[in-house]
C-alpha cells in the first residue's frame, strides 16, 4: 500500500493494489474509490484532503511485519 499526496490539488490517493483502475465510484463527496477489472477496490481518491483528515499528522499504528522477524 502507498499514499500519495498532491499539494498542489490537495488530493490524497491511497494505493491499496498495483493494478489499474477500471471503474470508479464517488461514494461521498470528493471521495472516489477505484475499482479493478475484477471489481476489486485497487485505490481511494480523497478531494481536497486537508479539509477531511489531517494530512500533516500520519501514524502507522500496526504493521505486518513477520518479514523482519523470520530474519
Amino acid at each position: 500500500m502507498k499514499l500519495s499526496y498532491d499539494q498542489n490539488t490537495d488530493s490524497l490517493y491511497i494505493h491499496l493494489a498495483d493494478r489499474p483502475s477500471v471503474d470508479s465510484d464517488e461514494v461521498a463527496d470528493g471521495v472516489v474509490l477505484d475499482f479493478d477489472e475484477t471489481g476489486a477496490l485497487v485505490g481511494i481518491d480523497v478531494q481536497h484532503a486537508s479539509q477531511k483528515a489531517d494530512i500533516q499528522n500520519l501514524s502507522l499504528l500496526h504493521l505486518p511485519l513477520r518479514e523482519l522477524d523470520a530474519a
